[in-house]
């Protein structure tokens, strides 16, 4: 991770976001710590070195954001998602983690991970990952989301039918959305009125049965919804 940005503006205790950190590296855990302590926004209240002591710590303490290492002894990161996530599913999950394994990826957002980041990432772009996160965008490395949407170019992930009758627009909409686009942006990537993209996109979550980013993405990446295509205006 890069070096920490000069401080920003002084927040108030209510309006800081409450963070954990699971780490089985004392030193990745010093770092990450060292880095949180830079921005006003941001508050870490706790720290585990394993699964079993990040599930005890986020059902006693309630954070707000659990930045989360997949490769653990005992309990690893993967099933201590899913047990946060059986319990509470409000809290926001961020897998951390030096794999660049789509399977994995698949597998942290399947247990209930809200975006898969790499530790290779910098103090200023891990700040406005947990900030994105926190007000429910979907987050994932974009060197990550760029594989997952090759793969599917390719036809590999994209399955031979449409259960949900997506149309192709919607497709590429929900393409840009496992990218973290926001509607904006996907208006901007897409040559469409911002008020299109939202219509595209409620018809894509009544579709799918879901109600956030993040149930769509996760649903789009278990499933193999992603378009053949590369979406473009």
């Amino acid at each position: 991770m890069g070096e920490a940005p000069p401080r920003g503006l002084v927040m108030s205790e209510q309006s800081r976001i409450r963070i954990l950190i699971a780490d089985d590296h004392a030193v990745v855990r010093s770092g990450l710590a060292a880095l949180l302590m830079f921005f006003e926004d941001l508050d870490l209240v706790g720290a585990a070195s394993d699964g079993e002591e990040i599930v005890r710590l986020c059902f006693e303490i309630r954070p707000d954001v659990v930045l989360m290492d997949l490769v653990m002894p005992g309990m690893d990161g993967i099933q201590a998602i899913s047990a946060i996530r059986e319990k509470d599913p409000h809290v926001c999950i961020l897998a951390l983690t030096n794999f660049e394994d789509e399977a994995l990826v698949r597998r942290a957002m399947g247990a209930g991970a809200n975006g898969y980041l790499l530790k290779s990432i910098s103090a200023m772009q891990l700040a406005d990952a947990i900030r994105s996160a926190y007000a429910g965008e979907v987050i994932i490395a974009p060197e990550i989301a760029r594989a997952l949407i090759s793969r599917s170019l390719g036809g590999e992930a994209t399955t031979p039918e449409n259960p949900y009758d997506l149309t192709d627009r919607e497709r590429e909409v929900l393409a840009l959305l496992v990218e973290g686009l926001s509607n904006n942006d996907i208006a901007t990537q897409l040559v469409i009125s911002p008020a299109t993209v939202k219509t595209h996109i409620s018809n894509v979550f009544s579709k799918l049965g879901v109600t956030s980013r993040v149930e769509a993405v996760r649903l789009a990446l278990e499933r193999g919804l992603l378009p053949r295509h590369r979406p473009s205006g």
